[in-house]
């Protein structure tokens, strides 16, 4: 599959071990994506927009993904979130939040913020790759998205 034609799943996390983490989750998992990566809420506005360099759409695709942290600099996850169900172009991409939190009322926010699935973080590299080939299977291969 080319380039173009990859899939292409947003991540939107500040902590570099955690990118490192996922991506060598889905690549071990076999997911064959185009994983673009914005480190925090402001950047990840900016990518789905396409302003403020991200306007080369062969470069940065629009996803049909996003993997979205709560707890970012510059604009919350949530904040993110409730942006994109904002957004008419946006509102109905699938997004994954993907959290080191399993607080009661984070879930519940992000269910209130029509946040399409919830996952605590895996810690270690066997449950990541579970994690990216569940993730894969069902919102890349088996969802109908954009």
């Amino acid at each position: 599959m080319s380039a173009l034609a990859k899939k292409t799943i947003l991540l939107v996390e500040d902590n570099a071990d955690h990118v490192l983490l996922i991506r060598r989750a889905f690549r071990k998992a076999g997911v064959d994506c185009n994983l673009q990566v914005a480190g925090h809420g402001d950047e990840a506005v900016h990518y789905l927009e396409g302003t403020h360099g991200y306007d080369d759409r062969r470069s940065f695709p629009l996803p049909h993904l996003v993997l979205l942290d709560l707890k970012l600099p510059r604009r919350s996850g949530f904040d993110v979130l409730a942006w994109i169900r904002r957004s008419p172009e946006h509102e109905h991409l699938p997004v994954v939040v993907l959290t080191t939190s399993d607080q009661p009322d984070d879930i519940l926010r992000a269910r209130q913020l029509h946040a399409n699935s919830y996952i605590v973080k895996p810690v270690d590299a066997e449950k990541a790759r579970s994690m990216a080939s569940s993730v894969g299977q069902f919102w890349l291969n088996h969802h109908r998205s954009q």
